[in-house]
C-alpha cells in the first residue's frame, strides 16, 4: 500500500507517539492463574511514560504545564496528558499504588521500586532508529534498565523473594505508533529498505526478541498493546489531510496499516503461547476498535470535540509545544485528546472501564 508523504515536518511528526492500553483479550484460550499481582512493570512510549524523559537529554518532556492540571496536586510529572495514564488507573484498581512511578526517579523509595515501576520513553519505538531520533531510551535499553532494577531490589530482598516476586506480577508492553508515524513515513531512510509490509514484519520481529527477552527475566504475564488508529490522531489529520481545517475525519490509509500490523501481533502472541517454554503467557491489547468508536462512534456523542486537542490550537501542539503559555480550553473532560497526540485524563479513564471486568477474570 502506498502511502503519500507529502514532506518532512520534524517539530510537528516526530511528536507522534500514542499507543494505547484499551482491552485485554487472551491470545490463546487457556487463562493465567488466578492470582493477585504483586506489582506492575511498565514498558513503551509515551502512553506508559510517567516522566522517564525528564531525565534525559531530549525535547520530547511534559515536565511543565499545562501538562499534569488534573493530576494529583497539579503537578506536571512527565505524563503526556492533563492527569492520570492508564497504568495509573490499573495500579490503582489491583490495590498496589496510586500511580506508577519512573524508574529514573532518584527519589523513589524501595516500597515504590518494589510494587513496580515503569521503563517506557516517550517518542521511543520498537526500531532502534526511532528512539535515535529522538535521543530517548530505545527498547533494549529499557530491558536493560529492568535488569539493573531487579539487582537493585534484590540486594534488599533477596533472590528468591525477587524472583517469585516478578513472577507474580503483571507485565505492559506498549510500541509501534512512533515507527511509523515520526520515523517510516517521516524520514527517507526506512522507506529506501523497506516496504511497508516488510517494515511490519521488521518491527514485528524485534518484538519478538523483546518479549522472549523479558520472559527470561521472569516475566509470566505479558499484556501487549497494538496500534492505535494513527490515522485518527488530531496532528496526522492537520499535517496529512487534503484540507486540515474542513476536512478532519481520520486518514484512512494509515488506519488500515495499524489494523494489518494488528492482525500480524495477535497470530504471533498467539503463536508465543504455544511454544514459550518457560511458561509466560501472552495477551493482546485491542486498542483499535474501542478507540475508533470514542472517535467515529458512540462515544463521540459524549465529546464536544474529537479531533482537535484541548491544549493550544488543538491542530499540531504537544511536549514543547504545549506549554505555559498556550491556551487550554475550559473543560479537558469534553474532549478525546489532552495534545494534538494524547488522550485526555477522562479518555485514558474510559479506556480503562472498557478491560476492568476482563481484567478481573485476571484477578
Amino acid at each position: 500500500m502506498e502511502v503519500t508523504q507529502k514532506g518532512f515536518m520534524p517539530l510537528l511528526l516526530i511528536f507522534l507517539h500514542i499507543p494505547l492500553f484499551i482491552s485485554i483479550i487472551p491470545a490463546a484460550q487457556a487463562a493465567p492463574k488466578n492470582t493477585t499481582f504483586t506489582a506492575i512493570y511498565v514498558f513503551g512510549d509515551s502512553t506508559m511514560d510517567p516522566g522517564n524523559n525528564d531525565y534525559l537529554d531530549t525535547v520530547f518532556r511534559s515536565n511543565f504545564p499545562p501538562y499534569g492540571k488534573d493530576f494529583f496536586n497539579h503537578t506536571p510529572t512527565g505524563r503526556f496528558s492533563n492527569g492520570r495514564l492508564t497504568t495509573d488507573f490499573l495500579a490503582s484498581y489491583v490495590g498496589i499504588k496510586e500511580s506508577v512511578p519512573p524508574y529514573l526517579d532518584p527519589t523513589l523509595s524501595m516500597e515504590e521500586l518494589i510494587t513496580g515501576v515503569s521503563f517506557a520513553s516517550a517518542a521511543t519505538g520498537l526500531d532502534p532508529l526511532t528512539a535515535r531520533i529522538s535521543n530517548v531510551i530505545d527498547m533494549a535499553k529499557q530491558l536493560e534498565y529492568f535488569k539493573e532494577y531487579k539487582g537493585r531490589v534484590q540486594a534488599t530482598v533477596g533472590k528468591q523473594r525477587i524472583e517469585k516476586h516478578i513472577n507474580k506480577a503483571g507485565f505492559i508492553l506498549s510500541c509501534g505508533t512512533n515507527d511509523f508515524m515520526d520515523n517510516y513515513f517521516t524520514l527517507p531512510f526506512r522507506r529506501q529498505t523497506f516496504t511497508v509490509s516488510a517494515y511490519q514484519q521488521f518491527m514485528l520481529q524485534t518484538a519478538r526478541e523483546f518479549l522472549q527477552n523479558l520472559s527470561k527475566e521472569g516475566a509470566r504475564t505479558i499484556a501487549v498493546s497494538g496500534l492505535p488508529p494513527m490515522g485518527c490522531l488530531p496532528a496526522v489529520i492537520t499535517l496529512f489531510s487534503n484540507n486540515p481545517i474542513l476536512e478532519r475525519g481520520c486518514i484512512e490509509q494509515f488506519n488500515t496499516v495499524a489494523r494489518d500490523y494488528n492482525r500480524m501481533l495477535q497470530n504471533d502472541l498467539i503463536k508465543l503461547n504455544t511454544t514459550n517454554p518457560l511458561g509466560a503467557r501472552f495477551y493482546y491489547l485491542d486498542i483499535y476498535s474501542p478507540l475508533v468508536d470514542m472517535i467515529q462512534g458512540n462515544g463521540k456523542l459524549e465529546f464536544d470535540d474529537v479531533s482537535y486537542g484541548c491544549c493550544g490550537t488543538g491542530y499540531v501542539e504537544a511536549a514543547l509545544a504545549c506549554n505555559p503559555k498556550s491556551y487550554v480550553c475550559a473543560d479537558a473532560s469534553k474532549y478525546v485528546f489532552w495534545d494534538s497526540i494524547h488522550p485526555t485524563e477522562v479518555t485514558y479513564g474510559k479506556i480503562f472501564n472498557a478491560f476492568r471486568s476482563v481484567l478481573d477474570e485476571l484477578l
